[in-house]
């Protein structure tokens, strides 16, 4: 994936083919954050990709994935501001974009948040995301990871701001996955982002991994669809903006 400044030609969109494990964000209660936004570490253990693993696209390097970080949200807070302004309401982008790397590192409203995670957090309006998870799953899959993780959540963070609370977690997540791909598809329809050929199918087939096990109840807490279900309410988004979200 590239933006509209040209960064990164041979970049694009890859295949996501690991779990991301998002969640929506606390309601109430205080917060712990760290003072400043730390690069990642080099993983080291034998389970996080090394360089014999990485993907073809060349995301490899701290710097790419920081990069891609503050792309994602830039963008993400540009499309956001425009959507708003066009409904004559004003928007107010989401506080901050938090990595840590520590279970209990970061909390929202009292409640540690644990490794291997990315969340929103309304109680004060931050993402705060694993950034060795991160990175390492930026390395063996490429830069759609970043777009998609920061998007999923950012779309919470849009669900805060309009009020939308549904009676269970699995209504919020395929929403937000919705959402997720209206801003990727918008972005890409407008040029501020680029595809290339078979990026999407790319993107299909890893979408059909991030699906909750098929012994998980969808009532559930914590549920965020089957694979089927998610890909179809991402595709819909990204095929049809918006308006396919049920925001209203």
């Amino acid at each position: 994936m590239t933006t509209r400044t040209g960064r990164r030609p041979g970049a694009s969109l890859v295949g996501l083919t690991v779990a991301l494990v998002t969640a929506a964000g606390c309601v109430v209660g205080g917060t712990s954050e760290p003072g400043g936004a730390p690069p990642p570490e080099r993983p080291a253990s034998s389970g996080t990709p090394g360089a014999e693993s990485t993907r073809a696209d060349g995301t490899t390097s701290v710097e790419e994935f920081q990069q891609d970080v503050a792309d994602a949200r830039s963008i993400a807070e540009r499309y956001w501001a425009t959507q708003f302004r066009a409904s004559g309401q004003g928007f107010q982008p989401i506080r901050r974009v938090i990595p840590y790397r520590r279970s209990g590192e970061v909390s929202c409203g009292g409640q540690e948040i644990p490794r291997n995670n990315a969340v929103y957090c309304s109680a004060s309006d931050y993402i705060a995301y694993d950034v060795n998870w991160s990175f390492g799953a930026f390395r063996q899959i490429g830069d759609a990871f970043v777009f998609y993780l920061l998007g999923h959540e950012y779309a919470h963070g849009i669900q805060t701001r309009l009020g939308i609370r549904y009676n269970f977690t699995i209504q919020q997540e395929l929403q937000a996955d919705c959402m997720a791909g209206a801003f990727l598809g918008d972005s890409v329809r407008s040029g501020t982002l680029r595809l290339d050929d078979g990026d999407l199918e790319e993107f299909r087939e890893g979408l059909l991994a991030v699906g909750d096990a098929p012994d998980q109840p969808w009532f559930a807490e914590g549920s965020h669809g089957t694979p089927e279900q998610r890909t179809g309410a991402f595709f819909r988004g990204y095929e049809k903006s918006l308006d396919a979200c049920d925001l209203t």
